[in-house]
């Protein structure tokens, strides 16, 4: 009986399709010859294919505030800034007394990461808090002369990267862009 089990354990294995040899990272079988494989896609760079004209509306708009704030991320880290404080730099420099909640709304971001660039903003003295005149637990928050200083820094990079974006622009041709891109922000967010 165990001469029979043994053969069929041994015919089992010999049905197996046999392990194909596996190839090394640069396309080569382990004898150093060229496999078959096809080269690895590359994707395309951004202003091609997919990633160019005729790419999804939604995703050119991605790639191209991607770039944008990366840009300007790097311009603006010389000064030790970062572009969400240049946001509310500059959101309190057009509406001051806005709430930590407000500046939240208004910078499209979270009530968290607003407490956050608050708190460094106002340990470099660059903004202040005041109570609110009538409800007395809001918070509101104001430039300091150095958040000024700071502000006018970074607001020289951002006209620097505002003039790289409008570039080949006429000014009809920018406010149709600025009228779409106000209109898809009202619009998507109803």
């Amino acid at each position: 009986m165990m001469s029979n089990n043994s053969n069929s354990i041994t015919a089992r294995r010999s049905a197996r399709p046999a392990k194909r040899p596996k190839t090394g990272s640069a396309g080569k079988s382990p004898r150093g010859q060229k496999s078959a494989a096809s080269p690895p896609i590359k994707p395309p760079l951004p202003g091609q294919g997919k990633r160019g004209e005729q790419g999804y509306f939604g995703y050119l708009l991605r790639q191209a505030a991607a770039a944008s704030r990366l840009t300007l991320e790097r311009a603006l880290s010389e000064l030790g800034a970062t572009p969400p404080q240049f946001l509310v730099l500059t959101m309190l420099k057009a509406y001051p007394g806005l709430s930590g909640a407000d500046l939240a709304r208004v910078a499209l971001l979270t009530p968290q990461t607003v407490g956050v660039i608050i708190r460094n903003l106002e340990r470099d003295g660059a903004i202040q808090m005041t109570p609110h005149p009538v409800h007395g637990r809001v918070l509101q928050w104001t430039l300091t002369r150095r958040g000024l200083t700071l502000l006018e820094k970074c607001r020289k990079h951002a006209m620097a990267l505002e003039r790289r974006l409008g570039a080949g622009l006429n000014p009809a041709a920018q406010a149709t862009v600025r009228r779409w891109l106000a209109k898809i922000a009202a619009e998507l967010q109803h």
